[in-house]
């Protein structure tokens, strides 16, 4: 791992980019003696990891006392593409200017995509917890596909904050029975690109004896901010 830039942000949190071979990455780390947990952020479909909700979180995540690290994992962010998934991007898009129905393009790129993307977050978790200044243990928050294969198949991984806005492949939706972990699932009750239902039967579906949803009204893009503060009271529970 080779930190490339970092800045100190007015809480005290230092934001550092780094490069981990192909895969470039951010980590914020608070200001503290001892190791801290580590929270692995996740954004959702390929945004990049300097998309501004996830930020934004993470600055604050980092000032609750956590180490918060995001990655640009293969086909996210600036990292290239297959010509497979460009063609499957643009039909999407056509598809949803068309109000036809998307979910079988979805499959057919976010399935994919997940297979290539948990490695090389365990690649990225690898480093960081060989990092002096984070001791563990480890939670992760975001992207729910990503998310229900990391806990299947990783387990450093203790407790999970789970987005229900992105597209989850079928696959992992199998996959849910066997997690196990402690969940927070959040739901914007209105997600125009999110059917209710599929979100409710995944949160069922889930095998974890702990498992809280949290609902709010509004759209995909809608999640409370005060939301945060309900995620360190989490991650406090089963990190700290």
């Amino acid at each position: 791992m080779q930190f490339t830039s970092e800045q100190r942000l007015d809480n005290g949190v230092l934001e550092r980019e780094f490069t981990l071979g192909e895969i470039p990455g951010t980590l914020w780390t608070p200001e503290s003696a001892a190791p801290v947990p580590l929270i692995l952020m996740a954004h959702n479909n390929g945004l990049p990891k300097r998309e501004p909700r996830l930020v934004a979180r993470a600055r604050q995540t980092a000032g609750y006392g956590y180490a918060v690290a995001t990655i640009d994992a293969a086909g996210c962010g600036d990292r290239l593409r297959s010509a497979a998934d460009e063609q499957a991007r643009a039909e999407l898009r056509r598809a949803m200017q068309a109000g036809e129905p998307v979910d079988e393009i979805f499959e057919s790129f976010v399935g994919p995509l997940v297979e290539k993307v948990v490695p090389e977050w365990r690649t990225a978790l690898d480093a960081l917890l060989a990092l002096p200044e984070i001791g563990g243990p480890v939670g992760y928050s975001g992207w729910t596909a990503v998310g229900i294969r990391l806990a299947v198949v990783e387990p450093r991984i203790e407790a999970a904050g789970f987005f229900a806005g992105g597209y989850v492949p079928h696959a992992q939706r199998e996959e849910a029975r066997q997690v196990t972990i402690p969940l927070l699932f959040l739901l914007q009750w209105d997600d125009e690109g999110n059917p209710r239902q599929r979100s409710l039967d995944l949160f069922d579906a889930f095998g974890s004896k702990e498992k809280t949803m949290h609902a709010n009204l509004g759209g995909h893009a809608g999640t409370p901010w005060f939301e945060v503060e309900e995620g360190d009271r989490f991650f406090g529970r089963h990190l700290k």
